[in-house]
């Protein structure tokens, strides 16, 4: 099953959570693919504000990972792949028991963990139109 959303604004992101949030806690692991800038993390933060998520989202480049607490103390996990070389560097941070644990977790640049990924996963693919606007295309696997 997918699900194509056209993205004119940041705001009209957060209309469109209404619409996946319990696809979201159905899934649990949620891949986001796309160029860079294409709003693979303001999706995110967006969701953070959305969830009313304590925590001030950043993108954690640099850390792999950052974990988010809602006011009911959720957690919600959101990795940024990019800068990883391979595999090994996943296993080092304990990724599967991240991927295991229940909890949201969003990954941005999902390539490299191809092995990791969970078969029931939501795939987000971002595009970036002529007009700045944004293409979602959501993927349900398996659905």
């Amino acid at each position: 099953m997918s699900d194509q959303f056209r993205i004119k604004s940041v705001d009209e992101i957060k209309d469109l959570f209404k619409e996946l949030h319990s696809k979201f806690e159905e899934y649990k692991v949620i891949l986001l693919e796309g160029d860079m800038g294409a709003g693979k993390t303001t999706f995110i933060k967006a969701y953070t504000q959305y969830r009313e998520i304590v925590d001030v989202p950043s993108s954690p480049t640099f850390g792999l990972v950052n974990e988010y607490r809602d006011s009911e103390n959720n957690i919600m996990y959101h990795f940024d792949l990019y800068r990883v070389e391979d595999e090994e560097e996943l296993y080092d941070i304990g990724f599967e028991e991240y991927l295991d644990s229940g909890n949201l977790c969003f990954i941005e640049w999902p390539g490299i963990a191809e092995n990791f990924i969970p078969i029931k996963h939501i795939l987000l693919n971002l595009l970036i139109e002529a007009n700045e606007d944004r293409t979602i295309n959501v993927s349900y696997q398996p659905n």
